[in-house]
């Protein structure tokens, strides 16, 4: 191989590593953001299930629920 096209050979190889590292990057902020939406969908459903309760203990003191047959 002459200079000239190794040169080339190795600047495609650097503009390709250059592509990884800024997907790689991305990835990493995508796991991250991923992760705070999974805390915050766990918090929302735990108040959703307490929530529930609530609602089917007022309703039974309010005998509004329906009573099993």
């Amino acid at each position: 191989m002459t200079d000239e096209t190794t040169n080339l050979v190795l600047e495609h190889l650097r503009h390709i590593r250059g592509g990884i590292d800024d997907l790689r990057q991305d990835m990493r902020e995508v796991k991250t953001r991923l992760g705070l939406l999974e805390q915050q969908y766990a918090v929302i459903s735990g108040r959703l299930d307490r929530l529930t309760d609530r609602v089917e203990r007022i309703e039974r003191r309010l005998d509004l629920a329906e009573h099993p047959i």
